[in-house]
């Protein structure tokens, strides 16, 4: 898109884009996926309600990871200078919502729901992606870099706890696993910033909080 594209677009046309974002995120059944659903290829399997109800909270947490991302890549591009860069946060915010609609789907499936708390995981994420590209694109696909190996390794844990014959779950995450991998290498090739290893324990350690309360509520 061009610099005289970008233009046209006044202040309140992106305050109502960036509401309309929020909607399709965080109401459930509001979003579309652009890929089918790896689980479709997956016959069902039953499980026993322990079962069910574990596999509910992976993917909520898996759910809750997907709505940050989107609220993240939401608020880099509002704040990054570079038109790329703002086009490629804009192009993995589009990737993502497969993600996002691929755990509901899988979430209906297990008699369960989202997270009470992802509005609240919306906000947060979206101050961080607003300051991150504030700072510089650098930092901003840094933290794109970061995050997303932040998210290979809950994904990497996930699949080895879910039950044996959830077949249908670890499509999914088999397919977001590749998913966000690429996104990390394609973030740190575009320029960004290497976190050194006390940032990424911050970050490791504030996931968790998430992940605790995602899987619980």
């Amino acid at each position: 898109m061009s610099h005289t594209s970008r233009r046209q677009y006044s202040v309140l046309d992106r305050l109502i884009n960036n509401a309309d974002q929020a909607l399709r995120t965080l109401v459930p059944g509001a979003a579309q996926a652009y890929r089918s659903n790896p689980a479709e290829q997956r016959d069902h399997q039953e499980l026993s309600d322990e079962e069910r109800r574990h596999a509910a909270g992976l993917m909520r947490i898996n759910h809750t990871g997907e709505v940050c991302a989107q609220a993240l890549y939401q608020g880099q591009a509002m704040t990054a200078r570079l038109p790329e860069v703002r086009d490629a946060m804009d192009e993995a915010a589009r990737e993502e919502i497969d993600h996002l609609v691929w755990c509901e789907e899988r979430l209906k499936q297990l008699d369960s729901r989202p997270s009470l708390l992802n509005p609240l995981f919306y906000g947060l994420s979206l101050g961080i992606g607003a300051a991150a590209g504030k700072i510089s694109d650098k930092v901003s696909l840094g933290f794109v870099a970061a995050t997303e190996d932040q998210v290979c390794k809950h994904l990497t844990s996930h699949l080895g706890s879910l039950p044996v014959q959830d077949d249908k779950s670890k499509a999914i995450l088999l397919q977001m696993l590749e998913d966000e991998a690429k996104h990390a290498t394609t973030a740190i090739k575009a320029g960004g910033y290497k976190f050194p290893l006390p940032v990424k324990l911050a970050m490791t350690a504030v996931s968790k909080v998430m992940t605790t309360a995602a899987y619980k509520v």
